[in-house]
């Protein structure tokens, strides 16, 4: 293990003036001779051989952007943090820098207010890192310099990178420090007041014991995961191309950031199964470069070494492949070359954990604020395409909504914190929740939350559940220059229908989507057989027991309308019943599956509309949703 000396973390910071000045006078665009990695970044050279000390404050696992936020947070607050990963990569970053994610995901503010100078929710220790990357596209070695400087600039950070191994260490229910195997084999045992778990997949408080679910298991899907992506670069990209590309019909763009060509969506994929080609997200580089994040591969587990590196083979092989089909399908890209792929695969989803408070969609559609807030979001719920025959959508839009810091403490296991995207989100919700900014600030969280836990001889759940403490947690993030209020804006019309207690439940299923702008709901418009259907097959994945017949040997008719009979028979048949023709709802009354009030309610029981219809699954599943 090697740490900083401090003669060597001042010459490192002067270094990343030097290399700035280096790469913003570069033309050339070749790929880099670190295998691919930023060259600046690379932290393997460094001075000076040192031990990794017995006991730290805090130990954050995983240097992804989460990571990296919350051992700055914490040793500001004057904690001594140990910044450990297992990566071979001597960088900072992770999905940033070796996933080469280099567009940003923001939660914008939802209505102009004077207060926030800047169209962003996520300030504090985001805002200072973003203000170094200049924008919503960045250079990936300006990222990783930006890390590198928050974290040398903290003389009680230290560093353990390429870890042959790391897990918790665990006494009764609580995690008492980490266990670790260095690169060179040798194996410490370091102890810490608390633990953050920074890792992409929750790693560490897997191994922990804290309870968690797989990709859409709350959903009855448990295999179901959202697709990974393998971005790659593109070479030549010129002032003049860079122009061209922004302006082809249908594109949108900024100044670095260009996003549109959804004709890409036709590439021929030499494995439809596996992989394919969705619109295209490009990130402009300094050094005439760009990298794009539009390849979706299906069947990975993120979970399983194996299933990864087959993963990253398959989107090795394909890459060149699409880049020459975009030089021949898109004129702007005819004289770009590809230029590799990154060194790490793009993850969206994998466990969620199970926490003092699940955040559920529920919180999305309302706008929810919550006592111990400790971030907010306002991205759309991007629901990516989870196999070749699934396209994705977007789910809905929030104005605003609050994280709890009770999201953040798992059940079970005490000492410990989950950062990012494996937080206590439900994989509704997660579609929103998982995009950088907003992991960065719950970071940010974790780190004060360990000082205000440790002044305070608290376990995090104690302060999960003090009204006082969590006051001061929220205080202590103002004060580092976290925003954390809840904008006033006008409540969206679904909110004031009257069948939105049903839009609830049929969102909480995966039944309804609303879209960017809400308005795909179609509360009052008539429904069809097929969309009961379709309702039926969800049904069918959650509640198998009470829905066992998914109705697949049927053919419905996607024209209205559906009447209350017809979706009384159809709802009784998945559920294992064959009333008389004539005779499903006086049985499914009878039954108790659906209550006389209720039919008595329908405005017209021979033409039910989607809100009557999202009404009717609330009415025959109460439980259902949230």
């Amino acid at each position: 293990m090697r740490l900083f000396s401090v003669s060597f973390r001042f010459r490192l910071v002067l270094a990343i003036a030097a290399v700035f000045l280096l790469v913003a006078s570069s033309s050339s665009g070749r790929p880099s001779s670190r295998a691919d990695l930023p060259a600046m970044a690379v932290l393997a050279e460094r001075e000076g051989e040192g031990t990794v000390k017995p006991r730290y404050d805090v130990i954050v696992a995983g240097t992804d952007p989460e990571g990296v936020m919350a051992a700055v947070s914490a040793a500001r607050n004057g904690l001594s943090v140990l910044l450990a990963d297992r990566r071979e990569q001597q960088v900072l970053g992770g999905l940033i820098t070796l996933g080469w994610l280099n567009s940003l995901d923001l939660n914008k503010v939802p209505v102009f207010t004077l207060r926030y100078p800047y169209p962003y929710l996520n300030a504090g220790l985001f805002h200072e890192w973003y203000q170094y990357v200049g924008g919503t596209s960045f250079d990936v070695n300006r990222a990783a310099a930006a890390f590198h400087k928050m974290v040398l600039e903290e003389p009680n950070i230290d560093l353990l990178l390429g870890a042959r191994s790391m897990e918790p260490v665990v006494e009764g229910r609580s995690v008492t420090g980490m266990r670790f195997v260095k690169a060179d084999g040798e194996a410490v045992v370091v102890r810490a007041g608390a633990v953050i778990d920074a890792t992409q997949d929750g790693d560490i408080a897997a191994l922990a014991g804290a309870p968690h679910t797989f990709g859409r298991e709350d959903l009855g899907d448990p295999d179901v995961t959202m697709a990974v992506t393998l971005v790659f670069k593109l070479d030549g990209v010129t002032d003049a191309v860079w122009h061209d590309m922004r302006h082809y019909p249908g594109a949108g763009s900024d100044a670095r950031s260009i996003w549109g060509y959804a004709e890409a969506a036709e590439y021929p994929s030499s494995d439809p199964q596996r992989v394919r080609l969705r619109g295209l997200n490009i990130g402009r580089q300094e050094d005439g470069t760009a990298l794009v994040n539009a390849m979706q591969i299906f069947g990975v587990n993120p979970l399983d070494p194996a299933s990864v590196e087959e993963g990253l083979a398959i989107g090795r092989a394909e890459a060149p492949k699409i880049v020459e089909w975009l030089k021949e399908r898109f004129p702007p890209f005819r004289n770009v070359r590809f230029a590799g792929t990154a060194p790490e695969l793009y993850v969206r989803e994998s466990r969620h954990f199970v926490t003092e408070y699940v955040l559920p969609i529920r919180d999305l559609l309302e706008n929810r604020d919550h006592w111990d807030a400790i971030a907010y979001g306002s991205y759309e719920v991007d629901v990516q395409s989870t196999g070749p025959n699934d396209a994705g959508f977007v789910l809905m839009k929030p104005m605003q909504y609050g994280v709890p810091f009770r999201s953040l403490v798992p059940l079970d296991v005490d000492g410990l914190l989950i950062v990012g995207r494996s937080a206590g989100f439900s994989s509704l919700a997660h579609g929103s929740a998982r995009v950088v900014p907003l992991g960065m600030a719950t970071g940010e969280a974790a780190g004060a939350a360990a000082a205000v836990a440790g002044e305070r001889g608290m376990t995090f759940r104690e302060l999960s559940r003090s009204r006082e403490a969590v006051a001061e947690l929220r205080a202590r993030l103002v004060r580092q220059g976290m925003r954390l209020e809840m904008l006033k804006f006008e409540p969206q019309d679904y909110l004031h229908h009257p069948h939105y207690e049903g839009l609830v439940t049929a969102v909480s299923l995966l039944m309804a989507k609303g879209g960017y702008g809400n308005d795909e709901w179609a509360l009052d418009e008539p429904a069809s057989p097929l969309r009961l259907f379709n309702m039926i097959q969800r049904l069918h994945k959650r509640y198998p027991d009470a829905f066992p017949d998914r109705l697949a040997d049927r053919t419905f008719s996607a024209t209205p309308p559906l009447s209350l009979e017809q979706a009384a028979m159809m709802l009784l048949e998945a559920s294992g019943e064959r009333p008389a023709p004539g005779q499903a709802l006086p049985a499914a009354v009878q039954a108790g599956l659906i209550s006389q009030s209720f039919a008595d309610r329908l405005q017209d029981p021979a033409s039910l509309t989607n809100g009557e219809l999202y009404s009717l699954i609330r009415e025959v599943m109460p439980g259902a949703g949230p």
